[in-house]
């Protein structure tokens, strides 16, 4: 039984880069006063879902060079992109945050953090009962 296979990599990464998200929201908001702040947000799901295809099992066909590259990476080398958002929302000072708006992002990230938290702790319970029945 392989105990790094990919679910669990995939969700100890995701769980690593919701933390991440969390904190720049965070940020986000302890800034919401601040003037001239951009609000900045994390993109990993496009790294995570290129690292996902990485052994080619579930490799896309691409019979057009209009087609995404979905299969290059690895969890090794996983880089989230950390950009401003200009989500159209800029005060008088030149600030874009929009505090409801990251309150709701904050609540969906945590609320995706604990999905992950229970996938891995499910996968880890079915790890644990396969080597327990083994013996």
């Amino acid at each position: 039984m392989n105990v790094n296979d990919k679910t669990v990599k995939a969700l100890a990464a995701s769980l690593n880069f919701r933390q991440m998200r969390q904190e720049v929201i965070s940020s986000n908001i302890a800034n919401a006063d601040t003037p001239g702040y951009k609000a900045k947000r994390v993109d990993f799901e496009g790294a995570l879902a290129r690292a996902l295809d990485v052994d080619g099992q579930m490799k896309m066909k691409s019979t057009d060079g209009k087609h995404f590259d979905v299969g290059n990476g690895g969890f090794d080398n996983l880089e989230p992109k950390i950009y401003e958002d200009s989500n159209g929302v800029v005060a008088e000072d030149g600030n874009t945050v929009d505090r409801e708006q990251e309150l709701a992002k904050m609540a969906e990230n945590k609320i995706l953090f604990d999905a992950a938290v229970q996938l891995l702790s499910k996968k880890i319970g079915l790890m644990k009962y396969a080597l327990q029945s083994e013996r």
